[in-house]
């Protein structure tokens, strides 16, 4: 009889559990910190030709070189550690079609709306810093000119201006960032050598490497994805990349394996 009533409370207990439905409640999504790097190692450094080389600054020699040699700083790798800089990492669907975006319900809740972020560019000694951006749906963008020289911005995005910047001044674009799968550079007419590239992202799941390689996407869903990797010189593996590499992600923290990158030719 004992036996009989305690197999009556389970099976209550369990009835509950479930539902009227039939069917067991969903579990949470589980949130992962994704970290990884990106490297080049010193031998496989394409020629000056590929974006290195020094830049004669002409008549603005004393201010473009007031913090040394002026270098294009289109491939900025890490001496000490071969860490690559200004790589955009971001996951997208494991699909086979670009176009595919994450799920809404993939999206951590609490960053499915955020305040928009104003991104500051500035031009001090005639190269833009930072000269690449990943920004998101929404956010917003201010040039500044803290040099003594005159500079100029144009911006060749959905909401295109080209102005003029003269020393200490600044110049925010009217309208935030839409959604586009394009890329948007951004330059100065006055030195030509000085240009920027922004992505816009639909999604919080993207970041820039840093002066190390480094890179970390926090709250990211677990299970399978693709991992994207683009330089302003192109995607890692050329048009192979477009659509990222498969990885699945396991939290806590799912570290990758560090990434050598392979840029297009």
């Amino acid at each position: 009889m004992a036996k009989l009533r305690s197999f009556v409370v389970l099976s209550a207990l369990v009835a509950g559990a479930v539902g009227l439905s039939g069917v067991a409640p969903a579990q949470a999504p589980q949130w992962v910190t994704v970290k990884g790097k990106v490297v080049l190692p010193k031998d496989k450094i394409p020629a000056p030709a590929a974006g290195n080389e020094v830049i004669p600054p002409g008549g603005d020699k004393a201010v473009c070189e007031a913090k040394g040699p002026l270098p294009k700083n289109v491939l900025i790798v890490n001496p000490k550690n071969d860490g690559v800089k200004n790589v955009i990492v971001w996951l997208r669907p494991d699909t086979a079609k670009r176009g595919d975006k994450l799920d809404p319900a993939q999206i951590k809740p609490e960053l499915a709306k955020v305040a928009s972020k104003n991104h500051v560019v500035d031009q001090p000694c005639c190269q833009f810093e930072p000269r690449v951006l990943a920004v998101r749906v929404g956010d917003t963008l201010e040039v500044k000119n803290s040099a003594t020289i005159n500079h100029n911005i144009k911006y060749d995005g959905p909401n295109a201006f080209n102005v003029n910047l003269p020393a200490g001044m600044s110049h925010k674009m009217a309208q935030p960032f839409a959604e586009n799968n394009l890329i948007e550079p951004f330059s100065c007419s006055v030195h030509p050598w000085m240009a920027g590239k922004i992505r816009v992202y639909d999604h919080p799941y993207f970041t820039l490497t840093d002066a190390d390689g480094n890179f970390e996407i926090k709250d990211a869903p677990a299970g399978k994805f693709r991992v994207v990797y683009w330089h302003e010189l192109g995607f890692h593996k050329g048009k192979d990349g477009i659509l990222g590499f498969p990885e699945t992600l396991t939290g806590p923290v799912t570290t990758l394996k560090p990434l050598e990158i392979e840029l297009p030719k």
